[in-house]
């Protein structure tokens, strides 16, 4: 079966590489990087192929003629067959690749979230799609610092494309959008951290095109008519916050007190009726209660506070795909320091851990038919106790005033 399924994935992007020398190439670099490989650079994969050297690896990512962008639009109608579902969210994050020197398209040294600290590295951002089949990252982009857009002679000897310009990370993750709305993925949701959801043009971007959205974002940000968000929640009663998971995590369900408002500003209508609804979210350790987490949210009429969580929790699905991108796919083992080499390696990588979450999500449909009868409760269960925006001094209702779903 796992033989039938990579089979038919090059079959259906096969037609990228015109060429056969590079076709076959292509197979033997999927192959080394789902392969049990000590190290995914040229040398080994080379190896694992049963090459002498590692120089027709090179010369597919270097020097061969084909386009990561078409490949990656192959990749998006793998995932959307075979993991699609029309809830589906689009997650955006960024991830960092250590690398030295500084010749490696866009490395200096910057923050990275994935190593806690400035680092000479590279940057990219990333979209994940997930649904209650499967997790998978679709989409990715090179961040790119203005010491090297604001150098042209760098940039040429890196290959950039003349026509990439400085764009910040939230400019790329809102071209990874408007790429995903117009894919074969079904996306009804958009989330991400708070690098993410505190640019207000993205929220805007995302409410124009429709996607809901549950965006995590710092405690200063302003909501309207209230202030900040933090103070906004240190007004909520006690029974404004419940318990409950927002999904499965390593250690099972991930636990926390939630409290949820709606909020004012309505401007998408269909006829007079409004169509959709702006909430600010908070999320409360339960151990630490000083450690709270807000979000900001955007979601169709009738939209309970249960799915607001989940969609909230569904985040954490792009951390545990850098996760198995690196450690099962080479994702950031790559040896290319031209734009063009870093993104087919990286489309690659992410085509080859596509392949591994179809499999999987194969493998729990399988086992869940053998174990599971066929009828069982819906993933988003409505619950009672949405908090609603009231007339009396405090903006949480009180318990009185309570509207279920």
């Amino acid at each position: 079966m796992w033989n039938d399924e990579l089979e038919e994935l090059f079959l259906r992007t096969g037609h990228r590489f015109r060429r056969v020398e590079p076709r076959r190439r292509m197979r033997d670099y999927i192959r080394g990087l789902l392969g049990p490989v000590g190290r995914k650079n040229g040398w080994q994969l080379a190896a694992y192929a049963g090459h002498r050297t590692p120089d027709r690896l090179q010369r597919l990512l270097n020097g061969a003629r084909w386009n990561a962008d078409e490949l990656r639009d192959d990749l998006q109608h793998y995932v959307a067959e075979r993991l699609g579902e029309p809830d589906g969210i689009l997650i955006l994050d960024d991830t960092g690749f250590l690398k030295k020197g500084i010749t490696s398209a866009g490395v200096q040294r910057q923050y990275s979230g994935t190593a806690g600290r400035t680092e000479n590295c590279q940057i990219d951002v990333f979209a994940a799609y997930a649904t209650t089949r499967g997790r998978a990252l679709v989409d990715r982009e090179l961040y790119l610092p203005k010491s090297w857009t604001d150098d042209r002679d760098r940039c040429q000897a890196a290959h950039i494309p003349g026509e990439r310009t400085f764009a910040t990370k939230p400019d790329l993750a809102k071209a990874m959008v408007l790429r995903a709305i117009t894919s074969p993925l079904p996306i009804a949701w958009v989330t991400a951290d708070a690098a993410y959801g505190q640019e207000w043009r993205l929220r805007r971007m995302l409410e124009e095109t429709g996607l809901g959205y549950v965006l995590a974002v710092p405690k200063s940000q302003q909501v309207p008519h209230f202030g900040r968000i933090d103070h906004l929640f240190s007004q909520a009663p006690d029974e404004a916050w419940e318990q409950r998971s927002c999904g499965d995590g390593a250690k099972g369900p991930r636990v926390y007190h939630w409290a949820a408002l709606q909020i004012t500003s309505i401007e998408d209508f269909d006829g007079e009726m409004p169509t959709h609804q702006r909430w600010a979210l908070a999320r409360r350790s339960i151990s630490k209660p000083d450690e709270i987490a807000y979000y900001l949210c955007y979601a169709p009429l009738g939209t309970t506070v249960e799915r607001l969580v989940r969609v909230a929790g569904t985040r954490w699905a792009i951390e545990e795909a850098f996760q198995a991108a690196k450690n099962e796919c080479g994702l950031d083992q790559y040896e290319v320091c031209r734009y063009t080499g870093w993104m087919r390696h990286i489309t690659l990588a992410i085509l080859a851990h596509a392949f591994l979450a179809v499999m999987a999500a194969d493998a729990a449909a399988k086992g869940a038919a053998e174990t599971v009868p066929a009828l069982h409760p819906s993933p988003w269960q409505k619950f009672a106790g949405s908090w609603q925006l009231a007339t009396h001094p405090s903006p949480f209702a009180s318990p009185s005033s309570v509207h279920t779903h």
